[in-house]
C-alpha cells in the first residue's frame, strides 16, 4: 500500500501500474495477495456447488448433499497433505508422469515456503472431487462418497494435475489450460459420468420404456444462489494465475461474456424448442459457459469469448439430452454436460481462439497458428480422460462389490437425510415432500423395511386387520382413511382403482404409532419421538363394500413388519357435491 501511494505522487498512470503489480503479485514467496484472494474465492465455491446440488434434488437428500460438499474438502484437505500436494508439486520423476510425495508440510514445517501453492491448489482440488456429487446424489452410500472423493483427491486429479501444471509431460508440450477446463472440470465430468452409470437411476427416473421422466429439484431458488456464488467465484478461480492487473482484467472480461452469452444461447434454444425459456437449463447455461472459458480465459479476446459461449450454451442442452435420451443415464444436476462436455469444449477452444496476445503468448487455429496446438490440446484431452476413466473405474467397481456403491431401495424412497444420518428433516417444521417411486416395470417391488424397533412375531394377513362386515345398500356411507408408507402407495393406489375406487384424497404426513418411531439424535441429544414420512389416503365409499376395500388394502400392504400401517373407518354422516348440489348417494358418483 505505502508503494501505491509513494506512486500516486510520481507522474503517469505507470508507476501506479507498477507499484499496484509489485504488491498484488510479488507479495511474500512470489505468489502475491490476490493469489490468495483468488484461492479464498475458490473455496467459497463449495458453497455454490453445495446449493446448486441441493436445489436441483429433493428436499428429503438436502442434509446429505450439504454433509458430502462439506466432507469431501475436509476429507481431500487431509489426503492432499498426506500424499496430493507431494504428486501434483513434488520433484517431476518417471519422465514428467508423477512428482514426488513429502511430507515437508509435516515434518518440516518451519521450512516449508510452500504454503500459498498447497491451499491454492487444495481448492482446485476440492472442486474436482465435488463436481462428481452431483452427479451421483439421492441414490449413493456416504460412505462410498468419502471413499472415492478421497481417491479423488489423492491420486486422480493430483497426477493429471502434475502433467498440466507441475512441470510434467504435457506442460513440456506446450499445453495450456489456463484455469483448468481440462484439470479439473473435465476430470470431474469424467468421473460423474461413470459414477452415474454405475450407481444407476434414481427410481422411477425412468418408465419401463426407458423414457425419461422429470423429477424436479425442491427449491430452483437454492440452485440460482449456487449459480450465482459459483459465477462470483470464478473470478478468482480463473484470475487468480494473473500476472499483472492487465491480465487480470483481461480474464474478467472474458469470464463475464462467456457465461452471459451461453446462458442467452440457452435461454433461446429451450424456448424454441420447449415453447417457454427453461429456468435450470439456463442456469447450467451460465456455468457451461464458465466451464468453457476456464481454459483460454488469459488467451482469448472478445470475439473469441462470444464464440466459446455461443457454442457452451448449445452443447449442454445436446449433452442433458444425451444423457437423458440416448444413454438413459441419470445426471440429477447436469454435471457430466456441463463439466464433461464443456471442459472438453474448453480444452479445445485454446488450439483454436487463442489470440496470440495472451498472458501465455499462444495462438490458435483461427488466428494464424496453425493446427500444432489445438493437436497438443486434443491429445492432453485424451490422455486425461483415458487415466481419469481407468482409476475411477477401478475405484468404482471395488467399492461396488464389496460395501456397495448404492442404498436400498426404502433407504432412497425416504431419503438419505433420515436414513444416512438420523436427519428427520432439513427443513424443520415443514413436511416433506414425496415423491411417489415405481420400477422401471411400473409394478411396486417388496421393499426391504428399515428396522425401527424390536419386532413383534409377525400376525397373518387374515389375522392382521379384522374387518367389521356393514351392509351396504347403496345409502350407507362410509369413510376409509389408510395410513401407509410412502413406498407402498403406488401398490395402494393400483389395488384400489382394480376394486373401482376412482376417488381419493392422498396427503403427505408425518407420525408414528405407540412405538414412537425410531431412537434419533440431534447434537447428541435423544429425539423423545421420531415422526417418519407416511401417506394418509382417505376414500368415501357407498358402492363399494367397506369390506372390499379393507381386505384389498390389507393386501396390498401386509409384509408382517411394524410399520405396515394403519385402517380407520367411520361412519359419513352426508356429502354434498358444490357444483350441482347433489346429496348423499348421488354426490359421489362420477356422472356428468
Amino acid at each position: 500500500m505505502n508503494a501505491i501511494l509513494t506512486a500516486m505522487s510520481e507522474t503517469g498512470n505507470a508507476a501506479i501500474q507498477t507499484a499496484i503489480d509489485q504488491t498484488m503479485y510479488n507479495v511474500g514467496d512470489g505468489n502475491g495477495i490476490w493469489y490468495l484472494i483468488g484461492a479464498a474465492l475458490v473455496f467459497f465455491m463449495q458453497c455454490g456447488f453445495a446449493m446448486v446440488e441441493t436445489g436441483m434434488t429433493r428436499a428429503k437428500n438436502a442434509g446429505n448433499i450439504i454433509m458430502k460438499n462439506l466432507m469431501d474438502f475436509c476429507i481431500g484437505t487431509v489426503v492432499f497433505i498426506l500424499i496430493g500436494f507431494g504428486l501434483m508439486l513434488g520433484e517431476d520423476a518417471l519422465f514428467g508422469l508423477v512428482g514426488v510425495p513429502t511430507l515437508d508440510i509435516l515434518t518440516s514445517f518451519t521450512n516449508f515456503d510452500r504454503c500459498a501453492e498447497f491451499v491454492f491448489n487444495l481448492v482446485f482440488c476440492a472442486t474436482a472431487a465435488t463436481i462428481v456429487s452431483g452427479a451421483m446424489a439421492e441414490r449413493t452410500k456416504f460412505i462410498s462418497y468419502c471413499i472415492y472423493s478421497g481417491v479423488i483427491s489423492a491420486i486422480v486429479y493430483p497426477i493429471e494435475a502434475h502433467w498440466i501444471w507441475g512441470g510434467g509431460w504435457l506442460a513440456q508440450l506446450g499445453f495450456v489450460d489456463f484455469a483448468g477446463s481440462t484439470a479439473i472440470h473435465m476430470v470431474g465430468g469424467v468421473c460423474a459420468l461413470i459414477g452415474a452409470k454405475m450407481v444407476g437411476s434414481r427410481i422411477g427416473k425412468f418408465d419401463k420404456d426407458g423414457k425419461p421422466k422429470a423429477i424436479l429439484g425442491h427449491s430452483m431458488t437454492l440452485g440460482a444462489l449456487g449459480v450465482f456464488i459459483l459465477w462470483f467465484g470464478w473470478y478468482g478461480f480463473n484470475g487468480a494465475a494473473a500476472t499483472s492487473t492487465d491480465n487480470l482484467a483481461q480474464i474478467f472480461l472474458t469470464t463475464t461474456i462467456a457465461p452471459a452469452v451461453a446462458t442467452c444461447a440457452t435461454m433461446i434454444f429451450t424456448w424454441i424448442k420447449n415453447g417457454k425459456p427453461d429456468v435450470s437449463m439456463c442456469l447450467n447455461g451460465s456455468l457451461a459457459g464458465l466451464v468453457a472459458i476456464t481454459a483460454p480465459c488469459a488467451d482469448v479476446d472478445a470475439v473469441g469469448s462470444v464464440i466459446i459461449g455461443l457454442v457452451a450454451g448449445l452443447l449442454v442442452c445436446f449433452g442433458v439430452w444425451l444423457l437423458d435420451y440416448v444413454l438413459k443415464i441419470d445426471d440429477p444436476v447436469g454435471a457430466v454436460a456441463v463439466h464433461g462436455c464443456n471442459g472438453i469444449w474448453g480444452t479445445l477452444a485454446v488450439g483454436l481462439f487463442a489470440t496470440g496476445n495472451g498472458q501465455n503468448g499462444i495462438t490458435g487455429l483461427f488466428y494464424g497458428g496453425g493446427f500444432k496446438q489445438l493437436g497438443i490440446q486434443a491429445l492432453g484431452a485424451a490422455a486425461v480422460i483415458a487415466w481419469t476413466a481407468a482409476v475411477i473405474s477401478i475405484t468404482f467397481f471395488i467399492i461396488k462389490k464389496t460395501i456397495g456403491l448404492r442404498v436400498s431401495r426404502h433407504e432412497e424412497v425416504v431419503g438419505l437425510d433420515a436414513t444416512e444420518h438420523g436427519l428427520p428433516s432439513s427443513y424443520a417444521d415443514f413436511i416433506p415432500t414425496m415423491h411417489v417411486e415405481t420400477s422401471t416395470s411400473g409394478k411396486e417391488k417388496e421393499v426391504n423395511t428399515m428396522k425401527l424397533v424390536t419386532a413383534a412375531p409377525a400376525a397373518h394377513a387374515a389375522e392382521a386387520v379384522p374387518v367389521y362386515k356393514r351392509r351396504t345398500d347403496g345409502s350407507a356411507m362410509s369413510k376409509v382413511v389408510i395410513i401407509c408408507k410412502q413406498e407402498r402407495f403406488e401398490a395402494l393406489k393400483t389395488a384400489m382403482s382394480e376394486i373401482g375406487i376412482t376417488g381419493m384424497t392422498v396427503t403427505n404426513v408425518l407420525g408414528c404409532g405407540m412405538q414412537k418411531g425410531s431412537t434419533e439424535f440431534y447434537r447428541g441429544v435423544p429425539l423423545e419421538t421420531h415422526l417418519l414420512p407416511k401417506v394418509k389416503t382417505e376414500i368415501v365409499v357407498c358402492k363399494v363394500p367397506v369390506e372390499t376395500v379393507v381386505e384389498t388394502a390389507k393386501k396390498a400392504l401386509y409384509s408382517g413388519k411394524i410399520g405396515d400401517g394403519k385402517i380407520f373407518v367411520y361412519d359419513v354422516a352426508d356429502v354434498i357435491k358444490v357444483r350441482t348440489g347433489e346429496c348423499g348417494y348421488d354426490a359421489l358418483q362420477d356422472v356428468e
